[in-house]
């Protein structure tokens, strides 16, 4: 007998789970919805091949608990979901599955907000539009948010700022080598905000265009893609795929801090130990990240209150942002705890807050 979904150690509390089908489209997808204690759930959209529908269970289990913790260290009024297509993106994509996708969203009355993420595009979040509300990052509209890249690449710029001044006194980078690991969405716009600020840069991608390119420009060395943990730096800016912190490459990095654009920077929880137990500063990756999901929130923002998207709103929320992570290194030091602890434990208070709350609410209505 297979394990059922309340015994995966990825269901931590879920509540909500559900498997959407389209008979007509063929679309097979998995909304999860983790937590609505402080306001919708909010969530990418990942279309994937996964190889098998637990595969793909788990991983919108993990995603989706990610997003509550995201969310809620951002500050924002929202909850954490995430839902997974299973399909091909390059093949099996059409209008019409993105539309079953918006009404199977739609069913869930806004409880969850779709937005694009892996293999999905704002063209797809906009086919789901036309038949359901609840979906955010669209590309056109009072509201429309537009790109997250830039206000997510000033989020990690500024993170990184925050790293220097911490390490080594200084209000810029100068005299600093950065390593910077894929320069792809978030990382190019990274680039020219670090080269500007006067950081030396090492950087490496698979897209050998796009980086020859991005380097010309910000006087960078180039490296082969594993290269870059043997790299003799400051800051290593892992701005590519996830789990690239790890036993593997652990023993290479020579660098002080680690501050970057990339989701589930750590392999496993015991690799922040290990670089709490190096002296290497870690800036958590949620947090570090969060400028996107911000930017997508100040359009629930103003959806909610009729207005126009707000820049000033963001600007808010971004500083806000870093006050935490100020937060999040200053207990580190003083709790002698891994920053990814304290940055879990921070967002659980919020969201256990938030949830005591609604439900002294209930009892008094």
């Amino acid at each position: 007998m297979g394990m059922t979904l309340f015994d995966s150690p990825s269901f931590a509390n879920h509540e909500g789970v559900h498997s959407v089908f389209d008979e007509k489209t063929g679309l097979r997808a998995i909304i999860a919805v983790h937590s609505t204690a402080r306001g919708p759930a909010v969530g990418g959209t990942r279309m994937w091949n996964y190889a098998s529908s637990a595969e793909a269970l788990e991983d919108v289990l993990r995603l989706s608990k990610g997003m509550s913790y995201k969310n809620a260290v951002a500050d924002l009024e929202m909850g954490g979901g995430k839902s997974v297509i299973i399909g091909d993106s390059r093949t099996q994509k059409t209008p019409e599955l993105f539309a079953a996708f918006g009404r199977c969203v739609d069913t869930l009355g806004g409880i969850y907000y779709a937005a694009e993420d892996v293999g999905v595009s704002v063209a797809d979040i906009a086919e789901a539009r036309k038949v359901t509300p609840y979906v955010l990052g669209l590309s056109d509209g009072p509201e429309a948010s537009g790109d997250p890249s830039p206000v997510t690449a000033e989020g990690v710029f500024r993170s990184t700022l925050l790293a220097a001044r911490r390490l080594w006194k200084q209000d810029d980078l100068t005299g600093l080598t950065i390593a910077v690991q894929g320069i792809g969405h978030v990382g190019g716009y990274l680039a020219d905000k670090l080269h500007a600020a006067g950081a030396k840069l090492v950087m490496t991608d698979v897209n050998t265009a796009l980086l020859s390119e991005v380097a010309a420009r910000t006087d960078a060395e180039v490296v082969a893609p594993d290269a870059i943990y043997d790299v003799k730096a400051d800051i290593y800016a892992p701005c590519a795929l996830g789990a690239t912190l790890n036993p593997q490459t652990l023993d290479r990095l020579t660098v002080k801090a680690v501050v970057g654009a990339a989701n589930n920077q750590l392999a496993t929880p015991d690799i922040g130990q290990k670089l709490f137990d190096r002296g290497i500063l870690y800036a958590p990756d949620y947090v570090v990240n969060g400028g996107g999901i911000i930017n997508v929130a100040s359009e629930l923002n103003a959806r909610n209150s009729g207005g126009a998207y707000d820049p000033a709103w963001v600007e808010a929320k971004l500083s806000r942002l870093m006050e935490t992570l100020e937060e999040v290194l200053d207990r580190s030091a003083v709790e002698k705890r891994p920053t990814h602890e304290i940055a879990d434990s921070i967002a659980e208070a919020r969201i256990n807050a938030a949830r005591d709350l609604k439900a002294e609410q209930r009892k008094a209505a």
